[in-house]
């Protein structure tokens, strides 16, 4: 039976013309990131009613991401991973009168790495997430959507934990409360965090 399963990889090397060398399949690695850092609200674009006269323009987060490397298998090519994040952010109210805010996203991230082999490696992302909001004191959310950028990079150690920096741009749309337009936000985070 073993000399049979042994002829057929050898025929299967044959006709495809790969090597008969062990890494001729990969097996995909992941990485685990943890982040935490600082939001900033831009002014909302259309200056709706969507909050109920709260303002909220400071607060900090926290994101877990799991992620599969898809490019950079080998060492030819930069690495590129496909991510789940899972997030959340409290917004502090501004003044006496508001209150305070937060948000739970998740969704589909990709980051690209610049280069490969040095101790900082810069890197690019690109995110679509389901973002909720919720006002303290009342039922229920709303459900909108973020498109987010980030720009950053990695520190690179001689073990498995890194390091990284990064800056993030995200515009996010949720409906109005009590309205079928839609408001829209735009947010700056600045995040550290590590990988693992």
């Amino acid at each position: 039976m073993k000399k049979k399963i042994y002829l057929s990889f050898i025929l299967f090397n044959l006709l495809t013309g790969a090597s008969a060398q062990k890494d001729i399949i990969y097996k995909v690695p992941h990485q685990i990131s943890l982040e935490t850092g600082y939001r900033y609200v831009l002014p909302v674009i259309d200056h709706s009613n969507v909050l109920g006269g709260n303002s909220a323009t400071n607060g900090y987060g926290i994101m877990l991401d799991y992620g599969w490397k898809v490019s950079g298998l080998s060492d030819k090519k930069a690495n590129v991973y496909l991510t789940v994040p899972l997030g959340y952010t409290v917004m502090l109210p501004d003044n006496a009168v508001s209150k305070r805010l937060s948000m739970f996203n998740y969704g589909w991230t990709v980051r690209h790495e610049i280069g490969k082999g040095r101790k900082f490696t810069p890197f690019a992302g690109y995110g679509l997430l389901l973002n909720t909001l919720k006002v303290d004191g009342t039922e229920g959310g709303v459900m909108g959507h973020q498109t987010r950028f980030e720009f950053g990079t990695n520190m690179n150690t001689t073990g498995k934990l890194k390091y990284f920096a990064k800056v993030q741009y995200s515009y996010t749309s949720y409906p109005k409360l009590g309205d079928s337009k839609r408001v829209h936000f735009q947010y700056i985070d600045i995040r550290m965090g590590l990988r693992f």
